[in-house]
């Protein structure tokens, strides 16, 4: 099956059958307390849109327990960066309709919670196909270590994504019922 024929067949089926499934923070810090990771890290996450699984309730413990927050902020060339951002900040909803932080001090993430539409057994991904945190992954690798956290439903697992030479592995994939590294 073709990428665009299984994100079609992925994203209908997430938005009418898997709204009230979610990721616990409990989970979430399962993965940071297998890699032995402090409090003082930045964690990037996205805001969730098109019934995407939630990182709000997540992030808003992350905060309350001292973690630095962020969100991406794209623009209109498929680039991507990371900007500092707290629950008291305001947001902005920006050309493709997706809310980004107004504030502009830029950070690089030590992990990076991100967005899947499909994810096979290989910790390959399926986005949406604009190939922004791809991208972004490979940027960031350049000078530093991110540890990737693909969150998703468990039904969103299919036997094979099919990829490219730009496409990413994540670190692990924490899904609704389990975690993959």
């Amino acid at each position: 099956m073709s990428k665009e024929n299984l994100r079609k067949q992925l994203i209908y089926l997430r938005k009418t059958k898997f709204k009230e499934q979610g990721i616990t923070f409990n989970q979430f810090k399962e993965v940071l307390q297998k890699i032995n990771l402090k409090k003082n890290i930045n964690i990037g996450a996205y805001y969730p849109i098109n019934s995407e699984i939630g990182t709000l309730d997540i992030l808003k413990k992350l905060e309350k327990n001292n973690f630095k927050i962020s969100l991406p902020v794209t623009k209109k060339n498929k680039d991507m960066d990371f900007y500092e951002w707290s629950f008291q900040d305001t947001l902005k909803v920006n050309y493709q309709g997706i809310p980004e932080p107004k504030t502009r001090k830029k950070v690089f993430p030590d992990v990076l919670i991100v967005p899947l539409v499909g994810f096979d057994n290989n910790n390959f991904r399926l986005g949406y196909g604009g190939g922004f945190y791809d991208r972004y992954i490979t940027k960031l690798l350049k000078f530093k270590k991110v540890l990737t956290v693909g969150f998703a439903f468990s039904f969103q697992k299919v036997k094979n994504i099919p990829i490219n030479k730009y496409d990413k592995k994540l670190d692990f994939i924490l899904t609704n019922k389990q975690i993959m590294k």
